[in-house]
């Protein structure tokens, strides 16, 4: 298994590549060849250092790949299913607690640049039909905060007018799901290129 890691102090100077063995998984986990995986902002701020992170942290956030491998007593998963990982892996469903946000992949725990992730099923769901995995790898970090911020908590409905900032992922992201509910959408931009691609 081929994987980046990060050094101290943390930059992008700390970075390396190792090479060595993925783990089999054990009860409960599967293995999973990563086919993609996104660079999102959240993996930047890691990397340099302005969110703690342990050393040898394997970073970025969200992978997405294919089952090689399945534990003991997993079920719902199966050798060739496309996956992609979860955010926050000890959230299930409902209101957060902040108690289930202390195993995010890519600080504070392993992410997803490796060739293999070993990992328990709660870090994985499986991935939209239809999609590359170079696609699905983007849903994880940008997608879900979009969603959340325009229909969880944002509540938009057609006719609303919705703000976005910029040409990242997650505007982009909350743009198209303003857009599905409905919502005029104003858009934002340093730059009049980015606007008009």
């Amino acid at each position: 298994m081929k994987a980046i890691r990060l050094g101290k102090p943390a930059n992008l100077d700390s970075l390396t590549l190792v090479e060595g063995e993925a783990p089999a998984p054990g009860p409960g986990e599967i293995k999973v060849r990563i086919h993609a995986a996104s660079l999102n902002f959240r993996d930047g701020l890691v990397v340099n250092g302005f969110f703690p992170a342990p050393e040898g942290l394997i970073p970025l956030s969200d992978g997405a790949g294919e089952v090689a491998e399945v534990g003991p007593g997993v079920k719902g998963f199966a050798i060739g299913d496309a996956v992609v990982s979860t955010f926050h892996p000890n959230w299930r469903d409902g209101h957060i607690e902040r108690a289930e946000l202390n195993n995010t992949p890519g600080g504070p725990a392993d992410g997803y640049a490796c060739t293999y992730a070993t990992r328990p099923v709660t870090h994985f769901t499986k991935a939209p039909k239809g999609l590359s995995h170079v696609e699905t790898a983007t849903l994880t970090c940008a997608g879900v905060t979009a969603w959340r911020a325009v229909i969880s908590d944002g509540k938009v409905k057609p006719g609303a007018t919705v703000l976005v900032q910029g040409t990242g992922g997650v505007s982009l992201f909350a743009l198209q799901f303003a857009k599905a509910a409905g919502a005029r959408i104003i858009a934002t931009s340093s730059s009049a290129e980015k606007l008009a691609g």
